[in-house]
C-alpha cells in the first residue's frame, strides 16, 4: 500500500482530514474477488475506511488463460485525532 494524499473533509460540527492510500490487489476469480480482497487487506491496516474508488482493472494472461484479475484503488480513510 502507497499513501499518496491528504484532504481536509468539513462535516456540519467539525473537520476532518481524510487520507488517500493505493492499493493493487489480485484474484484469479474476478474483478469483484479482488476488490474484496484489497479492502480486506486494508481494513486490517487502515481504520476509518470511508470509501473507495477503484482507479484501474487489468487482466493477466498466460497462454490464453486468464490467470489473474487486478485493480488498482484508492482507498479513503479519515485521519484520527
Amino acid at each position: 500500500m502507497r499513501g499518496n494524499s491528504a484532504k481536509e473533509v468539513k462535516g456540519m460540527a467539525d473537520t476532518r482530514v481524510a487520507r488517500i492510500t493505493e492499493v493493487i490487489a489480485g484474484s484469479p476469480k474476478s474483478f469483484d474477488d479482488a476488490i474484496q480482497q484489497g479492502f480486506k487487506r486494508a481494513s486490517k491496516t487502515l481504520r476509518g475506511i470511508t470509501g473507495m474508488r477503484v482507479l484501474e482493472q487489468r487482466i493477466s494472461v498466460e497462454n490464453d488463460k486468464i490467470l489473474e484479475y487486478r485493480v488498482r484503488m484508492e482507498v479513503i480513510f479519515v485521519l484520527e485525532d
